[in-house]
């Protein structure tokens, strides 16, 4: 492994206990004044050596199927709740053993699992489409047209099955409270009908609710909406905003080559160790590094796998850049460590927590056998 300037390793993510209980201090005061309740979606972020800390502040997890369902009871607690567009049929009645609320993406799965649920004990909810988009976001917007994720109201029966204890609704990606305020109006709009036989509803994630500028009393204003007017319990499931700002990733320039503009190749990959570079698109903040031409030096930032367009992006910098100068890319936190991957044998960066002191204890660490054993 190659080393930086602090005799560590790189690439590496490193995740700040202190920066991460920020952001929890400042959920658990939304639940605390608005009584809702919050729970960590897995999809952004399951570094489990700090669902310890988490714990403290939020109610439980949210996941997407067995496995992170499996990971939220063993290592978080509190409260698990499951959504799935579609169950296993083989994995089904270990979910619902583990869950204490399973949520279905359709009617039909309704029918064939919610006997199944409660007979385990889970409560059982049912995700709504309120066919409403407050964002441009393509792949990221679950009110689409034709989108597959939810119920439409025209695909509702007169009468709701009375299993159905509450509403999900999921329906925002990296969004400010006036979003959800439109969706909600959208919610009570279609399916007001059934809001009084309900017991909760899920707002989802996509709240960018630490983020600075992130109007918290308009989500507070949504919250008691439904909690006052309806006597629902509101539940909501971040997981960007748990994490936010939270993780870097540190990685070390290897070469510079020069093809019309200058590019440095380093040791970290878009494709594999942040790959929302690429899917979303999405440019990370580099500590000390600007947009193209606003300061002296800029050099596309690359990466060693052999995926021509595996690229960071164009950076600016101060001081031309050298071999061996290691960078730091931020919000590496989310996302980014639950989805990377080993293209191309790319080792896997090590995972490391900065202490609220500033020392870095290593968590996990990979190697060839990582790479080696996922395929056979």
């Amino acid at each position: 492994m190659r080393e930086d300037g602090q005799g560590l390793p790189t690439p590496r993510y490193v995740i700040d206990a202190a920066l991460l209980e920020k952001n929890l201090k400042i959920l658990s005061g939304v639940s605390r004044r608005s009584g809702c309740k919050i729970l960590l979606a897995q999809k952004a972020f399951s570094a489990f050596a700090l669902y310890p800390l988490a714990a403290k502040y939020l109610d439980g997890t949210a996941a997407s199927g067995l496995f992170e369902a499996r990971l939220g009871k063993e290592e978080f607690g509190g409260e698990t709740h499951v959504f799935s567009a579609a169950y296993r049929d083989e994995d089904f009645d270990d979910i619902a053993e583990i869950a204490d609320c399973v949520v279905f993406n359709s009617f039909s799965q309704l029918d064939k699992f919610a006997e199944r649920a409660q007979a385990r004990g889970a409560h059982v909810g049912l995700r709504i489409n309120p066919e409403c988009s407050t964002q441009s976001g393509g792949i990221y917007d679950p009110c689409a047209k034709f989108s597959r994720l939810g119920v439409t109201r025209e695909n509702f029966p007169k009468e709701l099955p009375k299993c159905v204890s509450g509403f999900h609704f999921h329906t925002l990606c990296e969004q400010n409270s006036d979003a959800l305020e439109k969706t909600l109006e959208a919610v009570v709009e279609k399916f007001s009908d059934f809001l009084p036989h309900l017991k909760w509803i899920n707002f989802g994630g996509g709240h960018h609710i630490t983020r600075p500028g992130y109007d918290i009393a308009l989500l507070e204003k949504c919250i008691r909406r439904m909690s006052d007017g309806y006597g629902l319990q509101v539940y909501l499931e971040p997981g960007e905003a748990v994490a936010l700002n939270a993780g870097f990733l540190y990685s070390k320039v290897l070469d510079i080559v020069r093809n019309g503009k200058d590019i440095a190749i380093l040791d970290a990959s878009a494709a594999c160790h942040m790959p929302d570079v690429l899917e979303m698109p999405y440019r990370p903040p580099l500590l000390n590094a600007g947009l193209p031409g606003e300061k002296a030096h800029t050099y596309i930032l690359a990466s060693q796998t052999c995926l021509a367009g595996d690229v960071v992006g164009e950076y600016s910098f101060d001081e031309p850049l050298k071999i061996g100068d290691t960078l730091v890319f931020g919000d590496m936190a989310i996302y980014t460590m639950v989805k990377n991957n080993t293209f191309n044998g790319a080792p896997l960066p090590s995972i490391w927590i900065r202490q609220p002191g500033g020392s870095e204890t290593l968590v996990k660490k990979f190697g060839y056998s990582d790479f080696k054993n996922r395929l056979s």
